[in-house]
């Protein structure tokens, strides 16, 4: 990757705060200009002008949600039109949804596959073709450490962001050739919006809470310009991975249950 504008803008899903946000910054900090989009327009604006202000980069905001079935293909649309070529896709955008499978809602669940899954999967369909006709460009996603294991009482979600990961190391699988970088950076939690509205502060996960948004970008960045395919923004989270390829998968889910558990604190390390 290189730090010329003239290759293209980043383009920064779910970009409106947290991770998202600070994402747009490092990828203006080494030159590309920015596309935001989410679903808050005000705090998009805000975050624009704060990347602009801070970097001398060009922004451009689309407001979407991406959960909606033909949002992609409007932003995609939108961003032809105007004659923006993406150099970079970040998959950021994401929510999770916490309590027992029996007692959460469908329709949340239901929407979180659809942002976490389908819409990450389409953009891609559509964003990475232009990138390998020029031989350049590359995707980076988001995973989390529940891509590597099973997560009691966010089951849906675990299992959204396992399929984040296998598609990121199959894509840059078939990739590597055409000049394409894909990655998935798999954080441990991070202390943002992330954690209250999705109900996460119920379980014991807050309390293990490792990186700061602005590190997690900057890690997650930093490896996908390196060309890495998965990214630790955090020495725990890459030792709770090895764990799990070691121990059995029961006991692994075991202990995945226990950091899940309301009022429960567990820490492996």
């Amino acid at each position: 990757m290189g730090t010329d504008t003239d290759e293209g803008a980043v383009l920064v899903t779910g970009a409106s705060s947290g991770i998202g946000a600070e994402l747009a910054r490092v990828a203006a900090s080494d030159g590309f200009d920015v596309v935001l989009t989410a679903r808050r327009e005000e705090r998009l604006v805000e975050v624009a002008d704060s990347v602009e202000g801070e970097h001398g980069v060009e922004t451009h905001v689309v407001t979407k949600d991406l959960a909606d079935r033909d949002a992609p293909q409007e932003l995609y649309d939108e961003l032809r039109d105007a004659g923006t070529e993406v150099h970079t896709l970040v998959n950021n955008a994401g929510f999770g949804v916490y309590g027992g499978f029996d007692e959460t809602d469908a329709g949340a669940e239901l929407d979180m596959i659809r942002l976490n899954v389908v819409a990450l999967t389409h953009l891609t369909k559509l964003f990475v073709p232009p990138m390998v006709e020029r031989g350049e460009g590359g995707v980076l996603n988001a995973g989390s450490i529940a891509s590597y294991f099973p997560t009691p009482s966010m089951a849906v979600y675990g299992a959204t962001k396992a399929y984040v990961l296998w598609l990121t190391r199959a894509l840059a699988h078939e990739f590597e050739d055409d000049g394409l970088t894909v990655t998935a950076y798999c954080p441990l939690p991070v202390e943002t919006e992330f954690m209250e509205k999705n109900y996460v502060s119920e379980s014991a996960l807050d309390e293990g809470i490792t990186n700061d948004p602005e590190t997690v970008a900057r890690k997650a960045w930093e490896g996908h310009k390196k060309g890495r395919r998965v990214v630790w923004t955090s020495s725990a989270g890459a030792r709770f991975a090895r764990l799990g390829r070691l121990l059995p998968h029961r006991t692994v889910t075991s202990l995945s249950a226990d950091v899940m558990e309301e009022g429960v604190s567990y820490n492996p390390f």
